[in-house]
């Protein structure tokens, strides 16, 4: 049985909301076309990837340090994260002239780990795991009297990141849907807090990554389940059990959890980069996933919908291989191997079906040593650019008909 939490309430998140102005920026809400189109609703994105520090995450660990006693104080603050939380924290931290130290596993992307270094935090790495980072952190807070920021799981989080839906219900009136990127739930739980207790028929829905998933089966069974492996390109959104405060909320007013997969992810990040100018991290991608994958029975959209973009700190060689990853699901990039004939002209015939059927070749390896090729022939692997899903069945299509033997990339 889980025990009894009290709920967020709407002034104590308008209290956040007195105590976070100064210093917090109201990210703007913009319209897409291209979401617009695709889902037969308006939608608009909410832009906290354009927070101060690149997420929504300063808004709870401001408002979580800013309440701490003057003795609390004294001895600085910790936290676990390999990202987002962690820049959160030492950005508020110094701000409020407070020091703070921070614990990354070993293989915390080297940008955050820069970046959590520059707004101030003493970092220490450990582990392979966030869990791994937070037991250390824990030890630490033990034995020097620093008060640990949990990165969900406390009312002052969760206030802080209801400040998000009292902005929305100002930037966006007569919004009908909210869809939230869901983790640890402190982002979708203050937002929940927010806007229910003004607007109960706003219909509010959470995405977790598919393979990240903790919430169904935690809200099937009322309580918080902790799961046993994860594996997601959606770093900031792979939480392996909610938090009991969140969950106080999400069980209550949120009306829907939706799963998206990794390929929904990167064409949902590259969805934002190309139509709506956008940086965003897959995490902070997942509400347009969501839109673009599920249907809008499964989703139950009404009205205007508006799409958290929750984050968007994303390591340049991640965001290369999460673009490139976009693309091949989008049907936009197309690898197949081509078994041609050993002879001159042989490349050239097959180069040119490529190019008669409006296809930019990206990339060609040649290969004569594959098991099942005959004296006479030669393996050619193609990575060719197309138009989309049907122009790449088009092409296919012409090589069989070229008489190519052919093998599509797995």
């Amino acid at each position: 049985m889980l025990a009894r939490v009290e709920p967020v309430t709407l002034d104590q998140i308008r209290a956040a909301r007195k105590l976070l102005d100064p210093v917090m920026r109201r990210t703007p809400v913009i319209a897409s076309r291209a979401l617009s189109e695709r889902c037969g609703h308006v939608v608009s994105l909410k832009c906290e990837n354009l927070q101060r520090t690149g997420s929504f995450k300063p808004r709870g660990a401001y408002n979580r340090i800013a309440n701490l006693s003057v003795a609390e104080r004294a001895c600085g603050v910790v936290a676990a994260s390999a990202g987002n939380h962690a820049q959160g924290v030492a950005w508020a931290a110094t701000e409020l002239g407070i020091p703070s130290t921070v614990f990354m596993p070993t293989g915390a992307p080297l940008p955050k780990l820069v970046a959590t270094k520059a707004y101030g935090a003493t970092v220490h790495l450990t582990g392979d795991t966030v869990d791994d980072a937070l037991v250390a952190a824990k030890e630490f807070a033990n034995e020097t009297g620093a008060v640990l920021i949990h990165p969900f799981d406390h009312v002052d989080i969760v206030a802080g990141q209801g400040t998000v839906g009292l902005e929305i219900l100002e930037q966006e009136p007569d919004v009908g849907t909210l869809v939230v990127p869901t983790g640890g739930g402190g982002l979708i739980a203050g937002i929940a807090a927010a806007v229910k207790a003004t607007r109960p028929d706003v219909r509010i829905v959470g995405v977790q990554a598919e393979q990240a998933a903790a919430w169904p089966r935690s809200l099937a069974e009322g309580r918080p389940i902790p799961l046993e492996t994860m594996s997601t390109m959606a770093d900031g959104i792979a939480v392996g059990r909610p938090g009991n405060v969140p969950f106080a909320h999400v069980g209550s007013q949120v009306d829907a959890i939706v799963t998206v997969s990794e390929d929904a992810l990167s064409r949902a990040l590259l969805l934002c980069l190309e139509r709506a100018k956008l940086i965003v991290e897959p995490a902070g991608a997942a509400a347009v996933a969501a839109l673009i994958s599920c249907s809008t029975d499964e989703l139950g959209l009404t009205g205007k919908v508006c799409a958290v973009l929750s984050g968007g700190n994303i390591d340049p060689l991640l965001l290369t291989h999460v673009v490139n990853h976009g693309l091949r699901a989008a049907g936009r990039y197309l690898g197949v191997h081509v078994t041609i004939p050993d002879r001159p002209g042989g490349l050239v015939s097959l180069l040119g079906v490529i190019s008669g059927n409006g296809a930019s070749v990206v990339d060609v390896v040649h290969s004569r040593t594959g098991g099942a090729l005959a004296l006479d022939e030669v393996e050619v692997f193609l990575t060719v650019e197309t138009r989309g899903p049907g122009h790449r069945q088009d092409l296919l299509d012409a090589l069989r008909d070229a008489q190519y033997t052919i093998r599509l990339q797995e």
